[in-house]
């Protein structure tokens, strides 16, 4: 058995964590050449541009539960609700 064999590792499970390392790499390269400051936007607190992004995913998380949960459609509808939350969180957060 492979190290990995236990997980069902399916291409979209493959393409959403490689998306979710994509983003955390590309976040981390952004703030070492401009470090984010804390700004207030919609969110109740002031975040920085790495906090929002883990909201944002979190967010996404639950849109997720919360799909699967009450309806049986594609989880198309899921992903363009959490498309457009998370770039509302990275905008207006």
């Amino acid at each position: 058995m492979s190290p990995l064999e236990w997980m069902a590792w399916t291409t979209p499970t493959a393409i959403f964590f490689a998306a979710v390392a994509a983003m955390l790499v590309t976040m981390t390269l952004i703030s070492l050449r401009w470090p984010s400051l804390p700004r207030k936007g919609v969110l109740p607190m002031p975040t920085t541009r790495g906090e929002r992004l883990y909201i944002g995913l979190l967010g996404i998380a639950f849109i997720f539960l919360i799909w699967m949960g009450l309806t049986d459609a594609t989880l198309a509808g899921a992903a363009g609700i959490s498309l457009l939350w998370l770039i509302s969180v990275l905008r207006w957060g």
